[in-house]
């Protein structure tokens, strides 16, 4: 095996549009530091910030993974435009074009986000980023919501943990995913 493939794969879900460039930042280069493999969604927002981060920080192993969609039912052949982000090292290009309100529809990559995944750490996001919550609860995926405030968090299952801070998230990803590091 591979010295930089990591066993453990944290999915990281959030907003396709709003970087959270503290957050999401934070969150990479930890996740760096852990030695494990980054699985996004590969596009914008959340996405690029975290891979940006995981990929621009020092590791001895793990890779940044971007599960990414096609660009339409009717053009499966080819990716939305600004998919994959820059910062995706193993783009996986899927058949599947729904997200956002249709993400937990059959032919959404989020289910291939979420299974794919030993853990997840949702960063705030919207329609999209909810459909990737209701598929972790449904598939019993350990998950954590990270950084959200008081008004965001009201659409979060009651059952998801928070953290307010990396060290939460760190405690969480060790107890739940074997991340070691």
């Amino acid at each position: 095996m591979d010295a930089r493939l990591a066993p453990v794969t944290i999915g990281v879900l959030g907003s396709g549009t709003d970087a959270h460039e503290t957050l999401g930042r934070g969150l990479g280069e930890l996740l760096a530091e852990l030695g494990v493999n980054l699985l996004t969604g590969g596009g914008a927002g959340v996405m690029t910030t975290v891979a940006r981060a995981f990929t621009s920080s020092r590791r001895t192993r793990g890779i940044s993974i971007g599960i990414v969609p096609c660009r339409s039912a009717r053009d499966r052949a080819r990716p939305p435009d600004g998919y994959p982000n820059a910062f995706v090292e193993l783009p996986i290009y899927t058949h599947l074009p729904f997200s956002g309100a249709r993400g937990t529809d059959d032919l959404s990559r989020n289910h291939i986000n979420v299974l794919s995944s030993t853990a997840l750490v949702a960063l705030p996001g919207a329609e999209g980023t909810a459909s990737e919550i209701a598929l972790a609860v449904t598939y019993r995926k350990p998950m954590i919501a990270y950084g959200w405030n008081d008004a965001s968090a009201e659409t979060l299952p009651a059952d998801i943990p928070r953290a307010a801070t990396l060290d939460e998230v760190r405690t969480f990803l060790r107890a739940h995913a074997g991340a070691v590091a």
